[in-house]
């Protein structure tokens, strides 16, 4: 029963091998777009991290600025 599931009546290998590839491609470019953030996020505030309340409310305003800083509230 499970060989017939795997092997999938001769598709098996190519079913399989397309999987295993998509979800490898996925973990990867999941990975690096974390990895990217984090750096993004690490030049976001050697950049704004300690300025003054008018510097602040300027980059606050900012649509991309607004969604870094959502995020890097645990920094």
């Amino acid at each position: 029963m499970i060989i017939e599931i795997i092997s999938m009546n001769g598709y098996g290998a190519y079913v399989w091998s397309a999987f295993s590839f998509t979800l490898i491609s996925f973990t990867a470019l999941y990975f690096v777009t974390k990895l990217q953030l984090s750096k993004e996020q690490k030049r976001f505030v050697s950049k704004y991290g300690s300025l003054n309340t008018e510097k602040a409310k300027a980059a606050k305003s900012q649509i991309t600025n607004r969604e870094i800083l959502s995020n890097i509230s645990n920094i």
